[in-house]
């Protein structure tokens, strides 16, 4: 089987599920990068890996982006990511096995499609092809209600998300490092911006510090709500427990993870995806999460690997951590069950098999069932389906 993906540009999220088609297919899987990677994320540690042969770079010749059309019509699977749309146009108009790799399309509001702009492009992008051997990899929960909304896809969206690196410590040398802190220690880890609400977190941090619990607080990361977090911090009297570390690499943010108690994740809505869930759930966390990030439904299963919390409300957040604080070895508990969860379904060699074998089986005629995990089939998921 030949297999091209196409997204914008080559990153630590992609790596090592490209690797390991790579590993199965060798010179039939090509990575098509269609940009340099932005200077903010540079800025952020990111584009540091290794760039494998297999990816083919657009920008830097006519001869590579020649390239990239001819692999659109020849391979037997286009994975289409963040690409401009022209590269794969004939490859739809022939009805060619293609996989569009997306976040919800409608995160900002349904209101978009009364955007001319936008409306065109949902109908030529989706609802024209929508009878075509054209799927969803679903990187989020919401993508199945949002494309049933706008009538495309239909039955044909599969779990999928982004696979960063796998974890490589066991769980007993994760523990080792977890061990080692006292008092536990809550990791929040991502870009300072209002989407993030890192400013959930600390208010519900306040709460619990002010019931007289032991934790220590880390922030990873900056942007541009920096400031006033650090003001939030001062005025809620969490200096004498608050670490603001800065941007660290991938390598050294899942560091943190590993030696992390907790994780806390915030973001609303507008969080299509969310690795950092992914990462901390791999590195053995005890991870609550907002119901609203498009990762959070497919990967934690309410109070067994991890902790659901209600978008938005500081109130459920604070009895959320308030528990785990309490409890040191129930976040073990759910620690393990994340862990064992993510080493068995998500991950990267999983994904990367399961694409290959429902492609196979699509252009069959008899495609596999996976019960859970990637590839599964998605369920239409409102975004108010939890109530805390």
């Amino acid at each position: 089987m030949k297999i091209t993906f196409y997204s914008n540009y080559f990153n630590h999220h992609q790596k090592a599920l490209c690797d390991a088609f790579c590993s199965r297919l060798g010179e039939d899987f090509t990575f098509v990068e269609t940009e340099p990677i932005e200077e903010f994320r540079s800025q952020m540690g990111w584009g540091g890996e290794e760039i494998p042969p297999y990816v083919l770079k657009t920008y830097i010749s006519q001869k590579n982006l020649d390239r990239a059309y001819e692999l659109a019509l020849e391979s037997d699977l286009v994975i289409m990511g963040t690409a401009p749309e022209i590269l794969i146009q004939k490859r739809l108009e022939q009805d060619k096995l293609t996989f569009r790799y997306s976040e919800r399309p409608l995160k900002e509001g349904r209101v978009k499609v009364l955007i001319p702009r936008l409306a065109r492009k949902f109908y030529n992008n989706h609802y024209k092809n929508r009878g075509k051997q054209l799927y969803i990899l679903a990187a989020g929960a919401y993508c199945s209600s949002d494309y049933r909304f706008l009538r495309s896809y239909i039955g044909k969206c599969y779990k999928f998300g982004y696979f960063p690196v796998g974890e490589k410590l066991s769980f007993d040398e994760l523990m080792a490092l977890k061990e080692k802190n006292s008092p536990v220690k809550v990791l929040w880890a991502g870009r300072f911006l209002k989407l993030k609400r890192a400013d959930l977190f600390l208010k519900a941090a306040a709460n619990c510090a002010a019931k007289g619990l032991k934790f220590r607080i880390s922030m990873v990361g900056g942007g541009e709500e920096e400031e006033r977090l650090k003001q939030l911090v001062s005025s809620k009297g969490l200096s004498d427990r608050t670490e603001f570390q800065g941007y660290l690499n991938p390598e050294e943010t899942r560091q943190a993870m590993r030696e992390a108690n907790i994780f806390v994740m915030t973001s609303n809505k507008l969080e299509g995806w969310g690795s950092v869930i992914y990462e901390a759930l791999s590195s053995g966390c005890a991870v609550i999460a907002s119901h609203a990030a498009g990762a959070t439904p497919f990967l934690i299963d309410q109070e067994y690997s991890g902790i659901i919390f209600k978008s938005g409300s500081v109130e459920d957040l604070t009895r959320r951590l308030e528990c785990l604080i309490k409890k040191p070895e129930r976040a073990i508990q759910l620690g393990h069950a994340a862990y064992d969860n993510m080493q068995r379904y998500w991950n990267p060699d999983v994904a990367a098999d399961r694409t290959i074998e429902l492609a196979e089986g699509l252009l069959a005629g008899e495609p596999p069932v996976f019960e859970k995990g990637p590839l599964s089939r998605c369920e239409d998921i409102k975004e108010n389906w939890f109530k805390g």
